[in-house]
């Protein structure tokens, strides 16, 4: 296995090379077109990816998310999901990377095989960054109004928090 996959990216690239020679295709220009349309792909999400994570640290540096989560206690609690979850169910729409920093975080207080830590597992699966990809999206196409698109994820989000925690109790309680 592990010569497999020494030789994976050569194989590919050879199979690339002669695929190329038989389609009768000048393979570097068709290369350097592809580079320029990524970088070009890249340079159009760079803005929304400063900004929705600039937005993010501020609103855990601020003390927002703490905020929220004790408003949305009763509500939280109501659908089963635990309040050491609630902060990873605030951030994952916003970001993955801060989720999956928040879940690591509950899995090393409660650890992995806690209920509490099998929920935000699950959690941290069964849910999108939400306001990262329609940011990604909506602005590499220049789509300024979102319409229904971010309610109905956000509900989406609910139901995936909701049901993650309906599943590890079903299944592990």
């Amino acid at each position: 296995m592990n010569l497999f996959s020494s030789l994976l990216i050569p194989l590919i690239l050879g199979f690339v090379g002669v695929y190329a020679l038989i389609k009768k295709v000048d393979l570097f220009p068709a290369l350097l077109r592809g580079a320029s349309e990524g970088l070009n792909t890249a340079l159009k999400i760079l803005p929304p990816i400063v900004l929705l994570l600039s937005a993010i640290s501020l609103f855990r540096a601020s003390g927002a998310m703490e905020f929220l989560v004790r408003l949305l206690s009763p509500i939280t609690s109501l659908l089963g999901i635990p309040s050491e979850c609630a902060p990873l169910g605030l951030i994952r729409p916003l970001s993955g990377s801060a989720a999956l920093a928040v879940g690591t975080d509950i899995m090393r207080i409660h650890g992995a095989d806690s209920t509490v830590g099998r929920i935000a597992a699950t959690m941290l699966g069964s849910s999108e960054t939400t306001f990262y990809v329609t940011a990604i999206y909506f602005g590499a196409l220049k789509l300024k109004n979102t319409r229904y698109a971010i309610p109905a994820a956000l509900i989406s989000d609910l139901a995936a928090a909701t049901a993650a925690a309906f599943a590890v109790r079903l299944f592990f309680a």
